[in-house]
């Protein structure tokens, strides 16, 4: 069982994470090999802790979400007439929608292997490196020309399918999308805002999901539910601070730092597993 300052450096761990393109999955498997029972936090325990990752997103971007939200329903609930502005906001609401489903479906399809055979992690360095070799090579060679208002439905759907990569722990989900976005031409600002939107309705989804599932399912051998609610307002609050200075840093920096990290780290795994000093 976790003890509660265990949970409080998940908790940090998650909101230090979700949103650098290094996997907070990833990340809080990793950790937690290394607590006092070497334990796997889980799957669960993870989707419910980005809650309050997403949850900053939501505050943070209020008012764009906002104007989004309206616009859509404007138009599809209430079919009003939209004006210029609210034309923009009413099509990146659909293109949401459009990126969410790849990922909503594969989630449900393959919720069991997601949960049990993801979790290895000889599986998780692989990805670590792999896809951080794969998010260099796109932002090196990116065109960094388009910005949000050329996103169109095609670009939408490779978006999903990108974030959809990210059901797999290490892949990371905004890392993934970012790459897309680099490759599609977009600039780091703009795949990563669209990465911040995109995200809201697949993380919600799964978080209150096994947060329902939480609250009726038999106590955790890991973890207990106020264990989880600590590490998931610690994630808020921590996930806010980093979105604030992730938008300033991408507006002059590449992301060749987590690249490197990404990999360093996802090589360390390997050498500790292969020696037999951590579990996979």
């Amino acid at each position: 069982m976790f003890t509660v300052i265990e949970s409080i450096v998940l908790g940090i761990v998650q909101g230090l994470t979700e949103f650098l393109p290094i996997s907070s999955s990833a990340h809080q498997r990793i950790v937690g090999e290394f607590f006092s029972n070497a334990q796997d936090p889980g799957a669960r325990f993870t989707a419910i802790t980005q809650i309050g990752t997403e949850l900053a997103v939501l505050i943070f971007f209020r008012n764009d979400i906002k104007n989004i939200v309206l616009a859509w329903f404007n138009q599809v609930i209430l079919r009003k007439e939209l004006t210029a502005d609210q034309k923009p906001l009413a099509r990146m609401g659909w293109l949401i929608v459009v990126g969410s489903l790849p990922i909503v479906i594969l989630g449900y399809l393959g919720k069991d292997i997601i949960t049990n055979d993801f979790r290895s992690l000889w599986l998780i360095a692989s990805t670590l490196i792999i896809f951080g070799v794969i998010l260099g090579l796109a932002d090196h060679y990116g065109k960094k020309e388009k910005s949000l208002s050329d996103l169109n439905s095609k670009h939408g759907i490779l978006y999903g399918l990108a974030q959809s990569l990210a059901l797999i722990p290490g892949v990371s989900r905004s890392g993934a999308t970012i790459a897309m976005g680099r490759y599609l031409g977009y600039t780091r600002e703009a795949a990563l805002r669209y990465s911040f939107l995109l995200a809201l309705p697949a993380v919600f989804g799964s978080g209150l999901y096994e947060l329902k599932d939480a609250f009726g399912a038999s106590a955790s051998n890991v973890y207990t539910l106020p264990q989880t609610f600590v590490a998931t307002a610690i994630a808020f609050v921590v996930g806010y601070a980093v979105i604030a200075w992730l938008l300033k840093y991408v507006t002059t920096k590449s992301f060749m730092p987590f690249i490197i990290y990404r990999i360093a780290l996802g090589t360390t795994v390997l050498v500790l597993l292969s020696a037999g000093i951590i579990n996979p």
